[in-house]
């Protein structure tokens, strides 16, 4: 018996985003609203997909975009306010509060491991750089921690222990590791806790007050089942370097408020300065281009080649890496994005900054990254040729 996908929800407007330039003026809400539907309702029905929340800044506006059930039993629904597991989305944030350690002077991106894990001198991972750690390629970590890896002492003996399958800055190797690290390293480099500074460094600047790595107890109602494959009912269970990873349950409109703050970084403020930062171009690896965790594109760019590049093949497979000397530098005529995924969340997140647009698509269930690329593609595509 195939599940009833509801109907849309209400779009509502969140408040307290600056709008953009003139270019992505002149999009109605109603083909918002059209666009979305049309490749949000078929997705959810081929994928049998509970619940999904889609988020867009176009026009220069916020909308958010309901569809389904936070949770089947009981029944709820899902509203501007269900909190959805966003896997390795996290590690843009993770990305970003290491950028920002750089700009205030806590760490260079140049540093060693080992100057901030003085355990691992004289190892190959104490010689891998903090820049190999944030771009996939300190020479072939695995995606996943050993199960027996639970604590960070057994991490350190586990990174002690490690030996590279390719040369450093040579070969990307997509893994949950190696930013793990970094954002454990960053925390050390200032001398905090990596949820708190997190919250008091990102978090709190950005204005997301629906962004959490603990959700606290008066939220837990708004925090969304997620669903396996066969429909049973789970959520993340942490482990080691997962805050730092994969860690983050959000709202649409809270990451609309991160995708924003992507799509026109403000230069006169350390933290615009960091994010910005985030999209400098730095290793070409097959047809991405390897920025500080954001993939980007060079603006247009094709559905093929934008699928080829979010492949499973890009995340379990080693890619040749070459360097780009000297780095590029960030522009606004690129296509950002970065998948995640838990065993019962799918997300996708995706900036165009030239078009003043960004979508953000999250649903409790994991589903082909291939769908979530098309669906934001097509959706973005359509509203760009509107503002033509």
């Amino acid at each position: 018996m195939k599940r009833r996908v509801p109907k849309l929800l209400p779009l509502f407007l969140f408040l307290g985003l600056s709008g953009v330039g003139a270019s992505a003026r002149g999009i109605s809400p109603a083909v918002v609203r059209r666009d979305v539907d049309a490749a949000i309702h078929p997705l959810m029905r081929q994928y049998a997909i509970p619940g999904m929340a889609v988020g867009i800044f176009a026009g220069g506006r916020p909308y958010v975009f309901n569809y389904g059930w936070a949770s089947l039993h009981p029944r709820r629904p899902v509203t501007g306010t269900t909190l959805f597991e966003i896997g390795s989305v996290t590690k843009t944030f993770t990305a970003t509060l290491t950028s920002y350690a750089e700009v205030t002077g806590h760490l260079s991106l140049s540093d060693p491991t080992s100057r901030y894990l003085p355990s691992l001198r004289g190892t190959p991972f104490g010689k891998v750089t903090l820049l190999e750690l944030g771009t996939h390629t300190p020479g072939g970590l695995p995606l996943q921690l050993p199960e027996t890896v639970q604590t960070n002492d057994e991490l350190l003996a586990y990174l002690h222990a490690w030996r590279p399958t390719c040369v450093p800055a040579t070969c990307r190797t997509y893994n949950n590791i190696g930013i793990g690290t970094l954002g454990l390293i960053t925390a050390r480099s200032m001398s905090g806790a990596f949820p708190e500074l997190v919250q008091s460094d990102l978090l709190q600047p950005l204005g997301m007050r629906s962004t959490f790595l603990m959700v606290p107890a008066s939220r837990k109602t708004d925090y969304a089942e997620g669903y396996t494959q066969d429909g049973k009912a789970i959520r993340m269970t942490p482990g080691e370097l997962s805050e730092e990873a994969y860690g983050i349950r959000t709202t649409a409109a809270d990451m609309l408020r991160f995708l924003r703050a992507n799509m026109d970084p403000d230069q006169r403020d350390p933290l615009g300065r960091a994010i910005a930062a985030t999209h400098t171009g730095y290793f070409r690896a097959g047809v991405l281009t390897q920025d500080l965790i954001w993939e980007q594109y060079s603006w247009p760019v094709s559905l093929p080649t934008l699928v080829q590049g979010n492949s499973a093949a890009m995340v379990f497979n080693p890619v040749p890496a070459k360097a780009i000397t000297p780095p590029e530098k960030p522009s606004s005529g690129v296509w950002l994005n970065k998948t995640g995924s838990t065993n019962g969340f799918g997300a996708y997140a995706a900036v165009l900054p030239s078009r003043g647009l960004a979508i953000v698509i999250l649903a409790n269930k994991s589903y082909p990254l291939d769908a979530r690329v098309t669906a934001a593609y097509r959706i973005l595509t359509s509203l760009s040729r509107q503002m033509d």
